[in-house]
């Protein structure tokens, strides 16, 4: 029951309407027993500052940060972790005594399903394709882990040299090279982890993959294939890379693991990950899968 007393956490985005952190967000505070509810703000991104400011005023605990706002809040904050920082983006916010607070938890929801892994990952390489936004987290993520060599592939060059270029002052340490799409042939056989961050397989488009099949089948067996997309499950690039043997990972696990480190932060308790996890496996076999898209914190 929502009374005066209930405490507020929400998501910022725009749109929002397809938010799927309210899912298991409302599921791990219903489990915890806890006085606060969740909800989705659409804030259009000339209403960004008002939002942040009126959000003090009516005394929200945090909230998440999604599609638009990552990068333009951090200069409405009045402190940002060193690996937000890094990672050029801001996810999750929380009310200090200093004022708000923003920090990054898609890299440890990215690297939790991947610490599973008796791998060796001082001697493996990872190739990521793609290097927008969600890219980054990712590098960080491969960093975090140890991998050996970072490679990041992208099909604009000028891109690519500026990505290159924001990691060389980065207090993240990371071996990272560069390389076009035609390169892959070489690099694939290599690759311990392969990483799909582009949008290529979601919606409206669920039966595209961003690597073709003959690009596959230069993949080493038990190489890992992780796809940041969990809609449609699994997704056309996770089938063909499984198919040659492939060890698949998709989006939905970073999703839940991103949000638990976010409401451990806000509660400053344990969180029911189970929970989270299995509300939003609920909601997804419910849902109509052709409206949801692998970045709908």
């Amino acid at each position: 029951m929502i009374t005066g007393k209930t405490q507020l956490l929400g998501v910022v985005g725009h749109p929002i309407e397809h938010s799927l952190s309210p899912v298991m967000h409302n599921a791990a505070l219903e489990a915890l027993g806890v006085d606060y509810v969740y909800v989705p703000f659409a804030v259009a991104p000339e209403d960004l500052a008002a939002a942040v400011e009126g959000f003090q005023a009516i005394g929200i605990r945090g909230f998440n940060v999604t599609i638009p706002h990552k990068q333009t809040i951090m200069p409405l904050l009045a402190s940002i972790s060193d690996l937000a920082q890094a990672v050029g983006a801001v996810n999750t916010v929380c009310w200090t005594e200093q004022g708000w607070s923003g920090t990054n938890t898609d890299v440890e929801g990215f690297v939790a399903p991947l610490r599973s892994f008796s791998q060796d990952w001082n001697q493996s390489k990872a190739v990521v394709l793609g290097n927008g936004g969600a890219a980054r987290a990712v590098v960080a993520g491969c960093a975090q882990l140890g991998c050996s060599q970072v490679q990041v592939v992208g099909r604009n060059a000028e891109k690519l040299q500026d990505f290159a270029h924001s990691w060389e002052n980065s207090p993240i340490p990371v071996n990272l090279s560069i390389h076009s799409w035609d390169e892959l042939p070489r690099l694939l056989p290599e690759a311990a982890l392969l990483v799909n961050t582009t949008p290529v397989g979601m919606a409206p488009h669920p039966h595209a993959s961003p690597l073709t099949i003959a690009d596959l089948q230069h993949l080493s067996p038990h190489t890992i294939a992780y796809d940041l997309i969990y809609t449609p499950r699994p997704t056309q690039f996770l089938q063909q890379a499984s198919a040659q043997g492939a060890i698949p990972i998709d989006g939905l696990e970073m999703l839940v693991q991103q949000g638990a480190v976010g409401l451990k932060l806000w509660l400053q308790r344990a969180v029911p990950v189970e929970i989270m996890r299995q509300s939003l496996l609920a909601y997804l076999g419910e849902a109509a899968k052709g409206n949801l898209k692998g970045d709908d914190r």
